[in-house]
């Protein structure tokens, strides 16, 4: 299927319609502004002079001039509501065009013949015409039509007052009048089509150099403090995907070194509850990236911020798919070590609402000791998930301390609030350490389910031979729990029905934040400290 003339992205994505329809939108209102200000002025000299004007043409002009506000404003309004399709946008596009022409032409036929009019009516048309050319931006074919179709009423309106001899009382200052105001009407056309054809033509440039082999870079969707995360799409299976891209300033060779190595640790994952990678590699320009499964739904944060503690059963729902992925992971040997809500994306199939996908392994750890691994004795993680292993001696961590990590998330879920909270990083650390954790529903204020806050209090133990031996065994608990029944197939689909696609839509907008990770050398600054003293 060829690209439509309205962009270079392909017509049958998503992206696509969202690009003209936020494009027409600001044309729209454009339009707007420009018919408010001649009604304005029209208004205000009719006023003035009690409709002795020159111009004036009385009830029936002015009503033309409240008219031309109608179609601005309408597709204004329209491009700001629900998504529409391509066909629909090319359609709305011409007509808005075309009709609003038509009735500045109009506006001039309904007023008193003068230079003034005349000179409104073709100033109208050019704003029109090459304001459109640079907002909606379309092939020079589409241009060309649209503005030489948008142009005829204009022609007529010429060509009216010509023959009548309304300038000049004779034949010739009439032809002469028609051929300035074609001529015009000529160079409005051709204006427009050369702008949109420069600008597709750029538009077309852009995006391929925003291309990364066979895919295609198209909105930033997520950025952190090592790089950028955009959505794209394949140039032949036309499949969204989302692509990190790693930020050559902030990244050392040796940190470009490790995310290699992690993505090809992390590529050996094929849970169904994991996020998948599908490619990865370097740009032109030395940019390294790589490619994984693009999901639109929202992470576990923006979700209780917007919705509040969720209800016992949908947890457990959600944190025995947690424990689904992290158990491939840890019978591989790989420790996540940054669970934390917003790494935890929820999202629906056709075949399955309320599907998990444990995301962002770009701290995971080989249980294998590594003497290359920089980051040994570095504390690494949320600060609001860390287990006390974690924190005192990071080179221990295993799979017991991912277990910390979902317990504190099962506690955010539960109680909306995280287990442990202070102004500072060290005072956090500190209660991870010290401070043994209230009962999530005492932070609740209502009761929870008992055998449910046992599991939650029994990962948050401060000893790790006290919590779950494992996150299967984890899972088997949590689905033992007697309210794990509660939350089915039909509960998940209603929610996702009513709630769910107003939510993922503030999502991807960038509604909430979440906690940052961190990474702190902790024998390093010792060893500073020592130095100093």
């Amino acid at each position: 299927m060829s690209a439509p003339a309205y962009s270079p992205i392909p017509r049958d994505t998503l992206e696509a319609a969202r690009d003209l329809q936020e494009r027409l939108g600001r044309f729209a209102l454009a339009l707007l502004v420009i018919a408010a200000v001649m009604a304005l002025a029209s208004f205000g000299s009719h006023a003035a002079t009690n409709g002795q004007a020159s111009e004036s043409g009385g009830v029936v002009h002015e009503l033309v001039h409240v008219a031309a506000l109608g179609p601005a404003l309408a597709v204004w309004l329209r491009c700001r509501g629900k998504s529409m399709s391509a066909t629909a946008l090319e359609a709305l596009d011409a007509g808005l065009t075309v009709g609003i022409c038509s009735l500045f032409a109009l506006l001039g036929l309904s007023a008193r013949s003068s230079l003034s009019v005349a000179f409104s009516v073709v100033l109208a048309l050019t704003y029109t015409l090459v304001g459109r050319s640079i907002l909606v931006v379309s092939s020079l074919r589409r241009t060309l039509w649209i503005s030489a179709v948008g142009s005829v009423p204009a022609v007529i309106y010429f060509l009216t007052q010509g023959v009548s001899a309304a300038f000049g009382h004779s034949a010739v200052s009439g032809q002469i009048f028609v051929t300035f105001g074609t001529l015009w009407c000529v160079f409005a056309v051709v204006t427009a089509a050369v702008n949109s054809r420069q600008l597709y033509g750029l538009r077309a440039q852009i995006r391929e150099i925003r291309k990364l082999g066979q895919y295609t870079l198209e909105e930033k969707i997520g950025e952190g403090g090592m790089g950028s995360v955009y959505r794209a799409t394949h140039a032949l299976l036309r499949r969204p995907a989302a692509i990190k891209l790693l930020s050559k300033q902030n990244a050392s060779a040796q940190d470009l070194a490790r995310f290699e190595r992690e993505v090809q640790l992390t590529s050996q994952l094929s849970h169904p509850n994991t996020i998948s990678i599908f490619d990865y590699g370097h740009s032109a320009d030395g940019v390294f990236y790589y490619v994984m499964e693009y999901l639109d739904g929202l992470d576990l944060q923006r979700l209780v911020t917007a919705e509040g503690p969720l209800q016992p059963a949908r947890a457990i729902h959600i944190l025995a798919q947690v424990c689904g992925s992290l158990g491939e992971s840890h019978a591989l040997g790989l420790i996540h070590r940054d669970i934390k809500p917003a790494n935890i994306v929820l999202t629906e199939r056709i075949d399955e609402p309320d599907i998990v996908k444990v995301v962002d392994f770009g701290l995971v750890k080989t249980q294998e000791k590594d003497e290359g691994d920089s980051r040994v004795g570095a504390i690494m993680g949320t600060p609001m998930y860390l287990a006390p292993e974690a924190i005192l001696d990071p080179a221990t961590i295993d799979a017991r301390t991912d277990i910390y990590a979902i317990g504190a998330v099962a506690y955010f879920l539960l109680a909306g609030r995280n287990a442990f909270e202070a102004e500072t990083v060290i005072g956090i650390l500190g209660k991870h350490l010290m401070t043994e954790p209230e009962a999530p529903s005492v932070q609740l204020g209502k009761p929870l389910p008992s055998d449910l806050e046992r599991i939650v209090l029994q990962c948050l133990a401060k000893d790790r031979a006290a919590r779950p031996a494992s996150v299967s065994a984890l899972a088997a608990a949590l689905l033992a729990c007697k309210d794990a029944p509660r939350y089915d197939r039909v509960a998940a689909t209603s929610w996702w029905q009513q709630r769910g696609a107003k939510l993922r839509a503030g999502a991807c907008r960038g509604v909430a934040g979440s906690a940052s990770t961190m990474a702190i050398d902790w024998r390093e600054r010792r060893n500073r400290l020592a130095s100093a003293q």
